[in-house]
């Protein structure tokens, strides 16, 4: 049987994933000619990892999915104190490339390197965490966790619905956030200019 929560972290991942390649496609191009276009998306996208990821969904993995996980399946329990570390630092770390970001935007191309050079292990760190998820945490979670720690992890996740997955329908108070991703990114990024 697939929980709930299974199959929303699944798509959750794989909306993050997504959004985690277009950063570094953007990386990839850089500014050229609509310097403001690029930072305006690249802001967003960060925003936007901040905002679901690291404040809706690490938050239900780190209270109520690795808790039982780890005491159940003890096999589990130094990559589960990795993913905590890993969220922990995770929410620091957007900041900082968010902030790296303005520097390069308001300071200019001698901040460029920083933030490209920390984005790009920074992306490379995210995939990592959740391919440690997908492959450790989750298949020991289906097989040790009973349907009462179910019912309440698969109730928690069930609130976070986030539109990129694209299963769930836009939030207006974050419409214009998941638009102007959309539709500034240069194709085949999103669907602005290319």
């Amino acid at each position: 049987m697939i929980h709930s929560s299974i199959q929303i972290i699944h798509d959750e991942h794989t909306a993050l994933a997504s959004m985690l390649r277009s950063i570094g496609m953007m990386l990839d191009r850089g500014p050229g000619a609509n310097p403001q276009t690029f930072f305006e998306v690249m802001r967003a996208m960060l925003f936007y990892i901040d905002e679901f990821p690291e404040q809706r969904h690490h938050p239900k993995e780190t209270e109520l999915l690795f808790p039982p996980v780890a005491r159940l399946a003890p096999e589990t329990r130094e990559a589960i104190e990795q993913l905590g570390q890993d969220h922990a630092h995770g929410e620091v770390a957007v900041r900082e490339l968010q902030h790296q970001l303005l520097a390069w935007e308001l300071l200019g191309e001698t901040r460029r390197a920083v933030f490209e050079n920390a984005a790009r292990r920074y992306l490379s760190f995210y995939m990592t965490h959740m391919r440690l998820e997908e492959t450790v945490v989750l298949p020991a979670a289906l097989r040790v966790l009973s349907a009462e720690d179910w019912s309440v992890i698969d109730a928690a996740f069930e609130t976070n619905c986030d539109p990129l997955t694209g299963k769930y329908p836009r939030d207006p108070i974050y419409d214009r956030l998941f638009t102007q991703i959309v539709t500034q990114a240069p194709a085949p990024i999103g669907l602005g200019e290319a």
